[in-house]
């Protein structure tokens, strides 16, 4: 009822741990699997890096506010770190890097990954992520490089402050396996005491339900265009989200914040997805896109 096929993945069903989220150790990883589709890590650099100092990350009523900093331990500590992963499901490895050389030698640090993300997406980080994934021609490059590296499925994970289709179409023809589609946007909050930033990098990602209908008309502007698959991630907290991203036309959904409020989301939204779809008599596969169709 729930299992799908997500570019040659065999998932029991469609909801994804998000980079960046309890996606730092094994151990956390492993609590998650035991129900999830498939976890992804917190995206992993070729060398160690600190990230911003506190505060990072702000919880506000719509959602969070962070500027880690894509803070991370090495690939080579990181490698190691995931020999503890029990394989409860499948495993993609977050990669983030300057240059397309960076993302092929981080892919083989990694033998244990099912699947691979390029974050090409983190809204607050100085000549990665975004500042990346905006430049089309390398974006081809490094999704080519990569493809070139393995034979495991490659997902680019793709974001509101750019041309998303245009950069999601770079990506297709490169031969990406499918996109993710979006990351945080960015964003700030001003303390009125001190009148400062609260943020010690000023600036950060917003992620969480103020998100969600930005996220939902990306993965339905990326369906009309694009013939790979498109995982949806930004502000899902229910069931009725999950079923909103998939009829827009998403394989499957990335959970983030969500889990800040509720470690048991994905066993509960599991159990209202399976009764929502008895009700209908459908499987999951079913309804991807089913809303353009109208």
């Amino acid at each position: 009822m729930l299992e799908i096929e997500l570019a040659g993945l065999k998932l029991r069903n469609p909801l994804v741990l998000a980079s960046g989220i309890l996606g730092s150790y094994a151990s956390s990883l492993n609590r998650i699997a035991r129900h999830a589709g498939a976890v992804v890590t917190k995206s992993v650099g070729l060398e160690f890096r600190e990230g911003y100092r506190n505060p990072c990350v702000l919880n506000w009523r719509c959602g969070i506010i962070n500027a880690v900093g894509l803070a991370s331990p090495s690939a080579k500590d990181f490698a190691k770190e995931l020999l503890n992963f029990k394989r409860g499901c499948p495993l993609i490895v977050s990669l983030y890097g300057s240059k397309p050389e960076d993302f092929a030698k981080l892919v083989d640090y990694f033998p244990i990954a099912d699947a691979f993300e390029l974050n090409l997406s983190c809204p607050h980080a100085k000549k990665l992520g975004l500042e990346v994934g905006r430049d089309p021609e390398l974006v081809g490059e490094i999704v080519k490089i990569v493809k070139a590296s393995t034979n495991k499925p490659v997902f680019a994970k793709l974001s509101f402050h750019m041309d998303i289709v245009e950069i999601g179409k770079v990506c297709e023809e490169a031969k990406a396996d499918g996109v993710v589609a979006i990351n945080t946007i960015r964003g700030m909050a001003i303390d009125i005491v001190s009148r400062k930033p609260v943020l010690s990098n000023v600036s950060g990602g917003i992620s969480g339900e103020a998100i969600k209908p930005i996220a939902l008309k990306c993965v339905w502007d990326l369906f009309e265009e694009l013939s790979i698959p498109i995982i949806g991630c930004g502000g899902i907290t229910n069931w009725r989200d999950v079923v909103e991203f998939i009829l827009a036309g998403a394989t499957a959904v990335q959970i983030g914040s969500a889990l800040f409020y509720s470690r048991h989301i994905f066993k509960s939204l599991i159990e209202s997805l399976e009764s929502y779809l008895r009700i209908y008599g459908e499987d999951i596969q079913s309804l991807i896109g089913q809303a353009h169709k109208c």
